[in-house]
């Protein structure tokens, strides 16, 4: 009997401590994203100081103005986000083309050869983005390529492939091998086959790789800062950094977080909620 009360009381000893760990590193994880959207809703220019509840931070932020003296929300801004989107696109559309290539040509080689390859696919997943950034940044400077716009999205895409390829390649491994040769078989050319008989059986990998590496684009910093140059070229990552040097962030920022944080989860809500559904049935 003394011996059941103390396996009872150790494992509710476990419990909690195990429940504690879990809701202190829900809140290390999750409490400065609740200040910065908390300070979203106020005018202060510094981050901590409550001024009152007001929309003036998203009013400034949609309509470029301070509200409050007129003044003009810096410009530049505007234009990382501009640029942040553009590159996150078209680089994530050329990686999930080029990632969904390569992995069926991985998928399609012998198993030792194939094991080999995907070593090598994971390389540039774990290497760290500082040695990625100043590689491509000598290779850009080797080949006299001038750095812009395009060498940004190339190094992105070289960055962002391999966890497309990590993405499709179970689907691959999931889809019927023999689809693609009866396709043939039936009359379609190889595109046809490809488009319209394995993209389809791809899709939800492909769905996956390209929203991957559409926030590996945004949120990446150290590649994009050796390989934008100097003219003038930022990013979101970049126009952050370059404005903390000064000594302190733009309050405009905050609103854009926040929309940022919300729009992802709700993608995230939206997507579980699908695929409990699907599950169900």
């Amino acid at each position: 009997m003394t011996q059941k009360i103390l396996i009872d009381r150790r494992s509710l000893i476990s419990r909690i401590a195990g429940q504690s760990y879990l809701w202190l590193l829900l809140v290390v994880l999750y409490a400065p994203i609740v200040l910065i959207i908390i300070f979203s809703f106020t005018k202060s220019k510094v981050l901590g100081n409550w001024t009152g509840f007001t929309f003036g931070l998203y009013e400034n932020f949609f309509s470029g103005y301070d509200t409050s003296c007129g003044v003009r929300v810096d410009p530049n801004l505007y234009r990382a986000l501009l640029y942040t989107g553009v590159i996150a696109v078209a680089s994530s559309l050329i990686a999930t083309l080029l990632g969904t290539i390569a992995a069926i040509g991985i998928f399609n080689l012998r198993q030792r050869h194939r094991q080999a390859v995907m070593f090598l696919n994971s390389i540039p997943m774990i290497n760290p983005d500082i040695i990625t950034g100043i590689s491509l940044f000598l290779l850009f400077v080797f080949l006299g390529i001038s750095r812009g716009l395009v060498t940004v999205i190339i190094a992105h895409v070289v960055f962002c492939t391999p966890y497309v390829v990590l993405s499709v390649m179970p689907r691959l491994k999931k889809m019927n091998p023999n689809i693609y040769e009866a396709a043939l078989d039936l009359g379609a050319t190889p595109i046809q086959a490809f488009s319209k008989v394995m993209v389809p059986e791809l899709w939800p990998g492909m769905v996956s790789g390209f929203i991957l590496s559409l926030t590996l684009s945004i949120d990446d910093f150290g590649v994009t800062f050796f390989t934008k140059g100097s003219n003038g070229l930022e990013t979101l990552s970049t126009f952050i950094y370059a404005d903390a040097r000064k000594g302190g962030l733009t309050p405009e920022l905050r609103p854009l977080f926040t929309i940022i944080f919300i729009t992802i989860l709700a993608l995230l809500i939206i997507s579980n909620i699908r695929t409990n559904k699907q599950t169900k049935k």
